[in-house]
């Protein structure tokens, strides 16, 4: 398959949320690099993400309220297969991701070597802010003692997955505590799983999206709440 047939199967879910001042330099370097099939959820946004996604993306989803990031990454990837995705690859709306690195995630995808892959900021994680690496970290050991699967980022918001792995993912929950969750959908459905080097552009607003000692508590309530139910 040709890098022109891989992009026209792919299909990129941006979950949005008041990212009115950053989503439409995202969707212009995305069409700059060739994507053209983009699904924008704009979860209940109060401010002109709506309007900004409606001329730049191919689909425009909006809740009409604020769900939150498992919800809205739950909408776009059914979006994304019911318009027939092979592949499907989640973005985020605050400028964080390089457009460059979808191919690195896409191609062990394309190379059948992998159902999902993981974006990972941690395996190179040069200028990432100590405070964000021990938080991931954290995070990573949450998962693994939850969930029993481990990856050096849980946290990243670029991830990859086929047709298949997207088929068997069923998002659950409603907020953060979503990005563990995928990780636990992967060992559950025994899905081929890999990883691969990203880096992330740290700005004073993407650093400002990050979750707060407070927020990381209830988010691992939640996925112990979770992990006990299942």
């Amino acid at each position: 398959m040709g890098r022109w047939n891989l992009i026209m199967n792919t299909w990129i879910v941006i979950p949005a949320y008041n990212e009115g001042n950053t989503i439409l330099n995202v969707l212009k370097s995305l069409e700059i690099a060739g994507y053209k099939n983009i699904i924008v959820v704009d979860d209940g946004s109060r401010d002109h993400t709506f309007e900004v996604a409606k001329k730049h993306a191919k689909v425009v989803v909006k809740h009409k309220l604020n769900r939150g990031l498992g919800g809205a990454l739950g909408t776009g990837i059914q979006g994304a297969l019911r318009m027939g995705a092979e592949y499907i690859i989640t973005f985020d709306a605050d400028g964080q991701h390089d457009t460059k690195d979808i191919q690195k995630v896409l191609s062990p995808l394309k190379r059948r070597e992998a159902d999902a892959v993981i974006g990972s900021r941690m395996i190179d994680p040069t200028g990432m802010p100590l405070k964000r690496r021990i938080s991931n970290r954290i995070a990573n050991y949450v998962t693994y003692f939850l969930f029993g699967v481990w990856t050096t980022d849980s946290q990243s918001g670029l991830r990859g997955f086929n047709r298949k792995a997207a088929e068997h993912i069923r998002i659950r929950t409603n907020r953060m505590e979503v990005s563990s969750e995928i990780i636990r959908e992967i060992g559950y459905h025994d899905l081929r799983f890999k990883e691969v080097p990203i880096k992330a552009i740290y700005t004073d607003y993407s650093l400002s999206k990050g979750q707060s000692f407070i927020v990381g508590i209830k988010t691992f309530a939640k996925l112990l709440m979770h992990r006990l139910i299942k």
